[in-house]
């Protein structure tokens, strides 16, 4: 049996065990489940799950009337988004679209995204989510990696579909209008567009290779869709991760990890009244999985909708759009919530309708979200998760009156264990690697068993390479990231502490800490900063450091910037911060 194919039996062999027999795994080993809120029980039954195309199907009949993605002031309801992800299908297949194939969506939120996921799933293909602001190198490697043989992506990013052919083979590409799937005003959006797009490089793809997206629906719906049987272990993502560390590598993400996950989120959120018609807010991008996830596959199995943000880095424009709809949810991360309470024009925002609100994908610091709360009235509920757990492990409760500044508990069916590194679990309190069993843990990294190997623990868990410390009733506290962790004279240090800090201080808006070689102590804490008010000094920013942080772990070096560099998700880029310091 291949290696990649050996571990990732074991990881399933000893969840579907725990799954049948709970008993397998102590309650005493779980101290977690004895603070699960009221209904939430310790397993969610997987077998019973089915598929996204399950999903997809349940949803567009049940709520057929429903509106399922608002975006530039239109709608698109399940029923429209049903008839043209069959449509989309029905061509993928007549262009040779086999069982298995990829397809690679190169789009930002728009409702075209929404189409393209579901048509692509329901032809029985998989889905390799693709960053549309990557350079033609990325495009290229992450195309090559993957092996797509096409692609769907928004017009503006043509000339960097362009630039990549000479180095892929694609069957065929799609270009998407921002309009597309919006009927006469999705036109009158897509002309807008082009009008205004002065600043996008002209490109010529060559003929017979790229079909409108408008054309695709016309021709597909003159077709007849050939059932597919997907199975629950059927490749339904390559979800390509580790941008913000190195290489990236695709983790597989089956039918039944992305289901599983759903099932455990809905049951840890939905308390409420399922008639009610609920709206997230997704300025995260789909193609990152958090969205993917927690607002876009959850809110299309209850019937919900997805108010589309297509650029958030437009915080005019993000606030004028929320400033106009009811929202029940908000999904962000740090900076998200940073750039929204320090917008001007943020007292036009109507939270009052405001359901919950969840925190993830790095960090969320103190001092932002006690200033949310205050602006808002909600508390972020902060949870953990990663591309490979498809990708939610832990969360706070619902309902929950203050910020913890913990990533809560594990979810129905999740195993988290706290490990060092020998791979031996550690006592509560103590720091150590967590690792995580459960049906949402990836298949393993696509052609890379190797790293696949490196991952996983022979017992089945799945190596996150954070560090975090479980608390007496089973919550979880992150620490850092183990490769972000500075050593100070043989002190670990870990950035997360010395942000929070720092982000008190009034000036400051924000900022990122990492370390940088040093003679006398190996390494030293360097912390990079944006602030609000530019009479704020390197001195004071370390002074006010030192009022809260011991010696060793107070910045040496205070560097001032404009912006931080950052991924389009939000999450800083610190190994750039780092390759940019001289040694010291």
């Amino acid at each position: 049996m291949h290696e990649a194919s050996v571990i990732e039996h074991g990881a399933q062999a000893a969840t579907d065990e725990r799954t049948r027999n709970p008993q397998v795994d102590p309650a005493s080993r779980r101290p977690w489940l004895a603070a699960y809120p009221p209904g939430v029980p310790a397993e969610i039954d997987v077998p019973r799950l089915g598929t996204l195309v399950d999903l997809f199907t349940n949803s567009v009949t049940t709520f057929a009337d429903r509106p399922a993605m608002l975006c530039f002031g239109s709608t698109l309801t399940y029923a429209a988004l049903g008839q043209q992800a069959r449509a989309l299908a029905a061509w993928l297949q007549a262009e040779g679209l086999a069982k298995g194939d990829r397809v690679a969506i190169m789009l930002p939120n728009v409702p075209a995204y929404a189409v393209a996921i579901f048509g692509v799933l329901i032809a029985g293909g998989t889905v390799v989510n693709t960053n549309p602001l990557y350079t033609p190198r990325e495009c290229t490697q992450q195309i090559n990696d993957s092996g797509a043989r096409f692609l769907i992506v928004l017009e503006n990013f043509g000339a960097t579909v362009a630039a990549s052919l000479p180095d892929v083979a694609l069957d065929r590409v799609v270009l998407v209008g921002p309009g597309d799937g919006l009927g006469l005003k999705g036109r009158v959006i897509n002309l807008a567009s082009r009008h205004v797009r002065k600043a996008v490089p002209p490109f010529r793809l060559p003929e017979g290779l790229a079909v409108p997206f408008a054309a695709v629906l016309r021709l597909g719906s003159r077709r007849a869709l050939a059932p597919v049987r997907i199975e629950p272990e059927d490749l339904a993502f390559l979800q390509y991760t580790g941008g913000t560390t190195g290489i990236a590598k695709a983790a597989m993400l089956s039918h039944r990890n992305i289901m599983a996950n759903v099932e455990q989120s809905q049951i840890w959120f939905d308390s409420k009244d399922p008639s009610v018609e609920r709206c997230a807010v997704t300025a995260l991008p789909l193609y990152h999985i958090f969205a993917l996830t927690a607002c876009f596959f959850q809110f299309m199995r209850s019937g919900g909708s997805c108010l589309l943000i297509p650029n958030p880095r437009d915080c005019d424009g993000m606030v004028k759009t929320l400033s106009r709809y009811r929202f029940t949810c908000l999904m962000g991360v740090n900076t998200l919530f940073n750039v929204l309470i320090n917008h001007p024009k943020i007292g036009t925002v109507d939270f009052s309708h405001l359901d919950f609100v969840v925190g993830g994908g790095t960090a969320v610091q103190r001092a932002v979200a006690e200033r949310w709360k205050a602006l808002t009235g909600n508390t972020i509920i902060e949870g953990y998760g990663l591309s490979e757990t498809s990708p939610v492990v832990c969360v706070n409760p619902r309902g929950m009156r203050d910020f913890s500044g913990t990533i809560g508990f594990p979810l129905p069916s999740t195993e988290v264990s706290i490990r060092d590194a020998s791979g031996q679990p550690v006592p509560p309190g103590e720091p150590g690697e967590i690792c995580v069993r459960g049906p949402q843990v990836m298949r393993g990294y696509w052609n890379r068993p190797e790293e696949t190997a490196r991952a996983m623990t022979a017992d089945g868990f799945f190596r996150t390479g954070d560090v975090a410390v479980m608390l007496p009733d089973g919550q979880f506290k992150i620490v850092d990231r183990m490769k972000d962790m500075i050593l100070v004279s043989g002190f670990n240090v870990y950035p997360n502490e010395v942000e929070d800090v720092l982000a008190t201080h009034p000036g400051v808006l924000e900022c990122a800490v990492v370390g940088a070689p040093n003679e006398e102590t190996g390494e030293m804490v360097v912390a990079h900063v944006v602030l609000k008010d530019t009479t704020v000094s390197p001195d004071a920013i370390r002074a006010h450091a030192r009022t809260q942080l011991t010696g060793y772990k107070v910045p040496r070096r205070v560097v001032m910037h404009d912006t931080l560099p950052k991924t389009n998700v939000g999450k800083v880029l610190r190994r750039m911060l780092r390759d940019e310091l001289p040694d010291a």
